[in-house]
């Protein structure tokens, strides 16, 4: 397996940038061409962000991410559990650009932040968290939902720590990852997100870090329990298909000004010629012949409603 063994050497060289580091892809690995097919792909992705500018390919597989939710076509599973978010304030280390997105790290040697429950077999510690987003309000999620884009996506990455020994290894293996997905839209303004925003000016170039404690994110999660499921893959190189997806469906709103601030988050390094932190997604991929599925009815989600009867006396002869 000298493709897997070159992949444990990037992750393990740099463990902070896991999810970041540009990669290529071995000439001994399979590849196919990415699938750019989605209406959606081209009237939100006019240019790639950096990360994606030099790579035309991607590891094989059917299992990869972001994909297009569509509702009608998901499938509920009664058999889903509530998922559980136990989450350690003390646990959270600093706050960093890496060039890509920026990044709330947690100490993950112990039980302390995790989740459990959902789809999991598991407990899962919380390694760190990050957002995508767009130049404009019109898009910036990875994951759609009926071809719809939201502003902006939250992603919580957890790692299974009873299966696999560390975080790099469980990067690379078939549910080693469980990562919750959270829309983000514009409404009002999200206080507990402010904390986070008013840190950002001190992480505007690229490579920077500033401490960032006692923080619970938790409090960026909607209120309605509701989930989709599915499997599927990291979203930045290596691409492995090592994640349980979890996309929680009722988006939380944040205000124009908040998303606003991540748009002033800069991709280069001090002194660089400064270029923008945004469109930090990664195009839609197929479904190919895998399930969605829902931890709630479709027809709550459809808000499918019985049209009364008339009454008799309008009935016509």
């Amino acid at each position: 397996m000298p493709a897997m063994n070159h992949l444990r050497v990037i992750l393990r060289a740099s463990p902070c940038t896991l999810l970041w580091r540009r990669f290529q892809v071995p000439r001994s690995m399979p590849v196919r061409s990415c699938s750019l097919y989605t209406c959606t792909y081209r009237t939100r992705n006019r240019a790639l962000p950096p990360l994606w500018e030099n790579l035309d390919l991607v590891p094989a597989g059917d299992r990869q991410s972001p994909i297009n939710i569509r509702w009608r076509d998901s499938v509920y599973d009664p058999g889903l559990k509530p998922l559980t978010l136990s989450y350690d304030p003390a646990t959270c280390l600093h706050i960093w650009n890496n060039g890509y997105s920026f990044l709330v790290e947690f100490e993950d040697s112990t039980d302390k932040s995790v989740i459990e429950g959902g789809p999991l077999e598991h407990n899962y510690r919380l390694k760190q968290f990050h957002f995508h987003w767009g130049a404009i309000d019109a898009w910036g999620s990875e994951h759609t939902v009926d071809s719809k884009c939201y502003p902006a996506e939250l992603h919580l990455v957890h790692w299974n720590a009873v299966k696999f020994e560390s975080f790099e290894d469980a990067a690379l293996e078939e549910n080693g990852l469980a990562v919750i997905g959270v829309f983000l839209k514009l409404g009002k303004h999200h206080k507990e997100l402010q904390k986070l925003v008013d840190t950002l000016p001190s992480i505007k170039h690229k490579d920077t870090l500033v401490e960032f404690g006692s923080f619970d994110p938790s409090c960026l999660m909607p209120t309605c329990p509701d989930y989709w499921t599915y499997s599927g893959s990291l979203t930045t190189p290596p691409l492995s298909e090592s994640v349980t997806w979890i996309i929680k469906k009722q988006p939380v709103e944040v205000d124009r000004d908040q998303l606003e601030q991540f748009r002033t988050l800069l991709v280069t390094s001090e002194g660089e010629k400064e270029k923008r932190m945004v469109d930090n997604f990664r195009p839609l991929q197929p479904l190919m012949n895998r399930t969605v599925r829902s931890s709630f009815r479709h027809d709550y989600v459809l808000n499918i409603q019985a049209k009364p009867k008339p009454a008799a006396s309008q009935v016509t002869p």
